[in-house]
């Protein structure tokens, strides 16, 4: 018998693009920097390609993402061989980013492969920090931003974008075999994981979904101070991270029901209010609306 071998999937331009479209946070690129569009886009690459290696079941994950650690450390210490990697070696010798958040971004895909259900908060803000916070603080590397106090921000934000994503997505989550809302959470509003998983929207798994949602606004809001700690333009970005966070939750409970049953998606018109709103709302010491 042959020796099988693994490979990593084909990362296209254009594939990278379309999937950038399709976020609900935008970074609001025409605000960078030609050379710093060219950065984030070669991070947002590893990023989308580890995700999608975790997420979509596009071959043996663990031994794709065993690949991409490989082709990782070709990016400090040889010549990677996936164009991926290739461009991001180019931005990693250039601004001298350590792999810490690199590998952090890869263990949260394996994770992936073996935890699918969350029992306490605790346990859901581990896995955020490996798989949102590290985003955050690469963004803030390629600024030279290391100092405690913003980095910590950050992680906030991060950390409650990952949630507001999660809560929107729980139908198709459910689907999936996944729970991530935590079950102390369900304890809490007298709701049993079975009930959860019926996808019902029982009164307890309504205030359940609530206070997730509430914990992800707290998150974001707790962030805002970054918009004041970041230089230039990117105080209105970090803006638009915030509310475009805000706005997700916002969609969750407009959604209603619903959201049980399909994605609470932001609209276009939601999406191009909160993109206005950030020109002007960073200037603020908060973020606009309901706390």
């Amino acid at each position: 018998m042959g020796q099988t071998t693994t490979s990593l999937p084909e990362f296209s331009a254009a594939r990278l693009d379309a999937s950038r479209r399709r976020e609900n946070f935008p970074i609001a690129a025409w605000l960078l920097r030609p050379g710093r569009r060219e950065a984030r886009a070669a991070i947002y690459g590893f990023c989308r390609l580890v995700d999608d290696i975790g997420d979509e079941q596009l071959g043996d994950a663990r031994a794709q993402l065993a690949l991409c650690q490989e082709e990782l450390e070709a990016c400090y210490s040889g010549q990677p061989r996936h164009p991926v990697f290739q461009r991001l070696q180019k931005v990693i010798l250039r601004h001298q980013l350590e792999r810490g958040c690199f590998l952090r971004l890869i263990q949260a895909n394996l994770h992936d492969q073996d935890f699918v259900r969350y029992s306490t908060w605790e346990e859901l803000d581990t896995y955020c920090t490996l798989s949102a916070t590290p985003v955050g603080q690469l963004v803030l590397a390629l600024e030279g931003i290391v100092d405690e106090g913003p980095v910590g921000h950050s992680d906030s934000i991060c950390t409650g974008l990952q949630l507001a994503n999660m809560w929107q997505d729980i139908a198709s989550d459910r689907l999936r075999g996944r729970r991530y809302l935590p079950l102390e959470v369900l304890a809490q509003h007298g709701v049993s994981e079975e009930e959860w998983e019926s996808g019902k929207p029982t009164p307890g798994n309504r205030a359940s979904l609530r206070h997730a949602l509430g914990r992800a606004r707290r998150l974001l809001r707790e962030g805002w101070p970054l918009v004041h700690e970041v230089p230039g333009l990117m105080r209105v970005e970090m803006a638009t991270f915030v509310l475009s966070g805000l706005a997700a939750t916002e969609a969750v409970l407009e959604a209603g029901d619903s959201v049980f049953e399909q994605k609470a998606a932001v609209s276009n018109r939601r999406r191009r209010a909160t993109l206005v709103s950030s020109l002007s709302a960073w200037r603020g010491g908060q973020p606009p609306g309901r706390s």
